[in-house]
């Protein structure tokens, strides 16, 4: 059965979630979580994509974006993906892929579920392990 194709819109909110390989680690140091912010910052400026909030939890990723375009998320994901891939397999001297399959995205139309989801965000910070959390205004 084919997939079913991801729904982007220009200038609509969406929260992404990206777990590692069967929910193992996708950050092992703090070095780690540092260098996968380098990296997303400069794929956000490269996209023209907005970042107002994420999570970096231990084996996955929260990110709540608003593209400029839709057909910028996937460039920012694969971008991302390659060289925060290649600097743990390089770092850590392994290889294969870090990421559980594909990433999950959920379009956020209306305002009130925008502040929702990023209060669900912040909470997963509360609860879980995770290690940064800013909130960046457009």
């Amino acid at each position: 059965m084919p997939r079913r194709p991801r729904i982007h819109l220009d200038n609509v909110p969406l929260h992404i979630v990206q777990r590692g390989h069967n929910r193992e680690p996708c950050f092992f140091g703090e070095e780690d979580y540092q260098t996968y912010l380098y990296w997303l910052g400069k794929a956000l400026k490269q996209e023209h994509c907005a970042l107002h909030a994420y999570a970096l939890m231990t084996n996955h990723v929260h990110l709540l974006i608003t593209p400029q375009q839709a057909d910028a998320v996937p460039r920012l994901i694969i971008a991302l993906g390659r060289r925060y891939v290649q600097y743990i397999n390089t770092t850590y001297r392994r290889t294969g892929t870090l990421w559980d399959s594909r990433y999950k995205s959920s379009l956020i139309q209306a305002e009130t579920y925008l502040l929702s989801c990023q209060r669900y965000i912040e909470l997963r910070n509360q609860r879980g392990q995770a290690r940064i959390n800013f909130i960046i205004e457009r």
